[in-house]
């Protein structure tokens, strides 16, 4: 898997593909549909898609669907019941954190988040990642926005950061975020690896629900409920699931490791099936790092 994250050749046409056949997985699971067929269904032959999906990910698609089922999802749950005694040192000394060690958050004050931007110059770009491609927003204190695009939406993810900084002055400069992008899903091949600052607009209850989501080892799955209590409200599990509805930076703040307490993905603002491959995916770094 590390030689797909070196190669800089995230391609969206490739993930659409993968995202459609995991869909494609689940939709059927209780029919175990073979290789061949969900091969057909994304149009490639039962090599091409097996060769298209281990370049992504690194080990075949039978592996990698183990790490979706209810199961694997309830035995993660299980063991993030003791988040509640989660502390950062603990966390930072998870195998593979990875992205999570190098993260800052900061929150805008509530002048800040009032002036909606007002005196903020933010630049922007639109890049290819493992999961499809992103928009990425940044300004000198930080990144402000992830978002997650499907193939048809770029334009309406533009409007949607001009809506969250009405005020700001916004910038589309792709080479500002480059280097951004390329530390976010290609850390292995940078020399070094300098703080991620991000920079956050929401109420005090939103920012901390996602400094609360930093906490996550990555490889990790946690409830709603448990999220509640990890910040010590127990009895807000709907208003701590429409704070990480709210997340946002994608990925970074990584609201894709909450779901149901049955094991169930639940909602994701980015597409479920982009939620289920990011999960797996994390739980093949996690093993890689073991």
């Amino acid at each position: 898997m590390n030689a797909t994250l070196e190669t800089n050749l995230f391609n969206s046409e490739d993930y659409q593909r993968i995202a459609k056949a995991i869909a494609f997985f689940r939709q059927n699971h209780l029919t175990h549909p073979d290789l061949i067929t969900v091969a057909h269904h994304v149009n490639l032959s039962e090599y091409h898609f097996q060769r298209l999906f281990t370049k992504w990910v690194g080990i075949s698609p039978k592996r990698f669907l183990q790490y979706l089922t209810l199961e694997y999802a309830k035995t993660k749950i299980a063991q993030s019941k003791n988040l509640l005694d989660l502390t950062l040192d603990v966390g930072l000394s998870s195998p593979g954190r990875l992205h999570d060690l190098f993260i800052n958050l900061e929150a805008m004050s509530p002048g800040e988040f009032k002036a909606q931007g007002e005196g903020l110059e933010i630049r922007y770009g639109v890049h290819d990642t493992p999961f499809g491609q992103a928009l990425i927003a940044t300004t000198v204190r930080g990144i402000c926005n992830l978002f997650f695009l499907s193939s048809v939406e770029t334009d309406d993810f533009e409007r949607m950061l001009y809506l969250e900084w009405k005020k700001a002055n916004i910038v589309q400069d792709r080479s500002a975020t480059q280097e951004i992008c390329e530390q976010i899903f290609q850390p292995s091949t940078l020399k070094s690896q300098k703080p991620l600052p991000l920079l956050v607009k929401g109420t005090n209850f939103q920012v901390q629900v996602w400094k609360a989501l930093l906490n996550l080892p990555l490889g990790s799955m946690t409830t709603y409920q448990t999220l509640a209590s990890m910040i010590g409200c127990p009895t807000s599990a709907r208003a701590v699931g429409n704070a990480v509805g709210q997340n946002p930076i994608a990925y970074l703040i990584p609201c894709h490791r909450v779901i149901r307490e049955t094991g169930e993905l639940g909602g994701y603002r980015w597409e479920i099936a982009r939620k289920s491959l990011i999960l797996g995916w994390e739980a093949c770094l996690i093993e890689d790092n073991l």
